[in-house]
């Protein structure tokens, strides 16, 4: 199996009603090409309750987002990436105006001012870019959090400054610019080549033939690629089939790894938790196992505050633990459960409000794709996750230890310890669907 490597894309796709096209960009440059720089500002001081406060929200509505996913996704496995959607929204919310800003603040859970909020983006990125100095990794090549975005806006058409300003100064997103009208399609490769190679080729066409258009203005892309193995690998020669029981009450045979090691381990009315960190102790996977029978009516109670609750209890015990291995993949159409969350302006041709990008009101949100992978072995963690704004016009065990056994489905998350930013959330109903 491959080292643990989780890759997230965020692919955001704005189009416009009108042809109007005002010529302050000009021709003549190498498509593709960045125009505005793409080097943040050096970041001024941001307080540490902002960025606690952009943690919690995000955190908050990615278990917002939790409960009508897994109810989109009934009898399902679900992965997604909370802090790709967060992030490429929040690029989206910098052009938003009058209600389209209030209720895209309110479903995201943006409470900072925009200038603060944008900030705290910055600062938290550079945060999670100082992850992993020092600590190994088994391709050679050590652990990696990486975190690049860009823009890629029609030739000679008009966006505004401080929009442009605001991506490139907090997200570092330069703009770049391509021929929509006149070749759409190859528009859609040059992008997709950028993401395949900041991928690391994990994500390969991502934009599909035909979903870029002549009405298309501006594609935003973000690329995250993280790399790093457990801090304590299972042993292959102790994995071992076992019996994992899925909902129904049915069974399955799967590979069990196992191994008994220190682990921040909780417990509470109805379940156990255990965190186990990948190389440099910076970054884990938290997995939450429910009791038998009870995972419907934990999971239907789950929120962003019991989460930081469970992760705030746990402690370093001794766990006997065993759990399978697995791989799946999900897939999303996020525009039905943002609008449910409170933020249907921003899909209403007539009611959307994105002036703040182009000085007009012809924006508005048509579809909103995400779609994930993860794999996990003996060795690590392997997930890719994309997002896609789309705008348009028109074993046994000492005394002392506690058992895990991960035979019955479970919730994880895989999270940033300093700062509790949540990149991955999932359920596994069965780890061979």
């Amino acid at each position: 199996m491959k080292m643990a490597i989780l890759i997230s894309l965020v692919m955001a796709m704005l189009t416009l009603t009108s042809c109007g096209i005002a010529d302050s960009m000009g021709g003549g440059r190498a498509p593709g090409m960045a125009i505005v720089s793409e080097q943040k500002r050096e970041l001024p001081h941001v307080p540490p309750r902002d960025l606690s406060e952009l943690v919690e929200g995000n955190t908050a509505f990615a278990f917002d987002l939790y409960r009508l996913l897994a109810e989109q996704q009934e009898g399902e496995n679900l992965f997604y990436s909370p802090y790709s959607i967060s992030l490429s929204l929040a690029m989206t919310y910098a052009g938003a105006r009058g209600e389209t800003d209030e209720q895209m603040a309110q479903t995201l859970r943006f409470t900072l001012s925009d200038e603060r909020l944008h900030a705290a983006f910055n600062a938290l990125d550079q945060e999670l870019a100082q992850r992993g100095k020092g600590a190994q990794g088994k391709d050679g090549q050590g652990f990696r959090l990486n975190i690049v975005n860009a823009i890629w806006g029609q030739e000679s058409y008009a966006f505004l400054d401080p929009f442009l300003d605001t991506l490139a100064a907090n997200y570092g997103a330069g703009l770049r610019v391509l021929d929509f009208g006149r070749a759409p399609d190859e528009s859609r490769v040059i992008i997709n080549d950028w993401i395949s190679q900041q991928t690391e080729g994990r994500i390969e066409n991502l934009i599909p033939q035909g979903t870029i258009d002549p009405l298309t203005r501006l594609v935003l892309t973000n690329a995250v690629t993280f790399n790093a193995p457990w801090a304590y690998p299972f042993r292959e020669a102790m994995t071992e089939p076992g019996a994992f029981t899925l909902l129904d009450g049915s069974q399955i045979v799967v590979p069990m790894m196992r191994q008994i090691e220190s682990f921040g381990y909780a417990d509470g009315e109805g379940y156990q938790a255990v965190e186990l960190p990948y190389d440099g102790h910076e970054m884990s996977m938290v997995i939450i196992l429910p009791e038998r029978d009870r995972f419907d009516e934990f999971e239907s109670s789950l929120d962003g505050n019991w989460i930081q609750e469970i992760v705030s209890d746990l402690a370093d015990r001794q766990v006997a633990l065993k759990m399978p291995s697995f791989e799946f993949d999900s897939r999303f159409e996020l525009s039905q459960a943002l609008e449910e969350l409170g933020m249907p302006a921003a899909f209403s041709r007539t009611a959307a409000d994105f002036s703040g990008m182009t000085g007009t009101r012809d924006l508005f949100i048509s579809d909103v794709l995400h779609e994930a992978f993860v794999s996990v072995d003996e060795e690590g963690t392997e997930a890719a996750a994309a997002t896609a704004v789309e705008m348009e016009v028109g074993s046994e065990m000492p005394v002392e230890s506690v058992a895990v056994v991960i035979d019955h489905p479970f919730i994880l998350v895989i999270r940033d310890i300093e700062t509790d930013t949540l990149l991955f959330v999932g359920r596994v109903l069965n780890p061979r669907a």
